[in-house]
């Protein structure tokens, strides 16, 4: 077989994993950023500038465990390399295509589930549904949740976690605040730069893990790595990359996060923050690739819910839940589609 095309296939995917994990960035700059510039805690060039200094440091400090779940849920070994890597450019072609599409409709919808979806879409068609790794024998047997089963867990919980939490944390910080006048509100948005902060920094910590994964394969099935360990230069070129996505930004969807769910104030930029970077971190140290999206949106639901329920534009939370339902087919359609035209006219 040819070396130098299997080096070339392997190259070419790197970089177009790069591209995603810039669209990634991209995509989800507003949802860390929407809720601050909302609240008028920062403009939108401070909270940037915040949130790339700490989005860069995540992918260092947070360990691999999410790029295992992402590299591992989807077995390419038994195909050759050159077939195998194809699989996943074209995966990555329709988590992509579907970040893209949303962003220009300007509908938060979830990168992390797009690239699932992509890979999967492209596996199932080109080596069959047995190389995806389900999980369900292994939760069956050990109660464990793993692959495919792990990611759906998160796709469940993490919305409703997240208004949870939100409406908890929001009413515990307003019960807080009760003696106070509204000068605090300066005060609050001096936090903000704090929880902003760690948003920021649980966001590169999971998000970024998720094209460090997915690199990490590409090496092992292209023959330049022995076992699936994540080398250092991947987590920087990740970290560069997502992080000059952030400091792009997706500003189509800042009006959804900011401004489209509820009226947010610097207390209800604090509690979502808050909630959000917490969940998010969490899911990264158990090796869940959730949704900022998801995450984001769901805790100013919360928010906004705990204060005046019908404030809150459930029209747009409803358009936004259903694009979280159509995510994982949409890419995985995309992705499967493309594949079988390339493979139809290829082979």
């Amino acid at each position: 077989m040819d070396t130098s095309l299997i080096h070339n296939l392997m190259w070419t995917t790197i970089i177009v994993v790069l591209i995603f994990d810039y669209t990634n960035g991209f995509h989800d700059a507003s949802n860390i950023v929407g809720s601050i510039i909302a609240s008028r805690a920062m403009t939108p060039i401070q909270s940037v500038i915040v949130v790339a200094v700490f989005e860069m440091l995540g992918p260092f400090l947070a360990g691999t465990a999410v790029a295992n779940t992402i590299g591992k849920f989807i077995t390419l070994n038994d195909l050759p390399p050159n077939i195998s890597i194809v699989v996943l450019l074209w995966g990555l072609f329709g988590a992509i295509f579907w970040n893209l599409l949303t962003w220009w409709v300007g509908l938060p919808s979830s990168s992390s589930h797009a690239l699932v979806g992509g890979l999967a879409g492209a596996v199932i068609v080109a080596a069959g549904t047995d190389h995806v790794l389900w999980g369900f024998k292994e939760l069956a047997e050990h109660g464990k949740f793993t692959g495919v089963t792990k990611v759906f867990l998160s796709l469940i919980l993490s919305p409703i976690l997240g208004f949870v939490i939100g409406y908890i944390f929001n009413n515990i910080i307003g019960f807080i605040l009760t003696p106070f006048t509204p000068k605090v509100n300066t005060w609050l948005k001096r936090f903000q730069y704090i929880s902003a902060a760690s948003l920021a920094f649980s966001h590169g910590s999971n998000d970024a893990q998720k094209s460090m994964g997915i690199i990490t394969l590409c090496l092992v099935l292209g023959g330049s790595l022995p076992t699936f360990e994540v080398p250092t230069w991947v987590i920087l070129a990740c970290a560069i990359c997502i992080t000059m996505g952030i400091m792009s930004g997706g500003w189509r969807i800042v009006r959804t996060i900011g401004f489209g769910i509820y009226k947010v104030r610097p207390q209800h930029a604090f509690a979502a923050q808050l909630t959000a970077g917490s969940l998010i971190f969490g899911a990264a140290l158990w090796g869940a690739p959730v949704s900022t999206t998801h995450i984001a949106s769901s805790a100013i639901m919360g928010v906004g819910t705990s204060e005046k329920p019908k404030a809150v534009r459930w029209a747009k939370a409803s358009e936004i839940v259903s694009t979280w339902v159509i995510t994982i087919p949409g890419s995985g359609a995309v992705s499967a589609l493309t594949y079988w035209i390339f493979a139809t006219i290829a082979y």
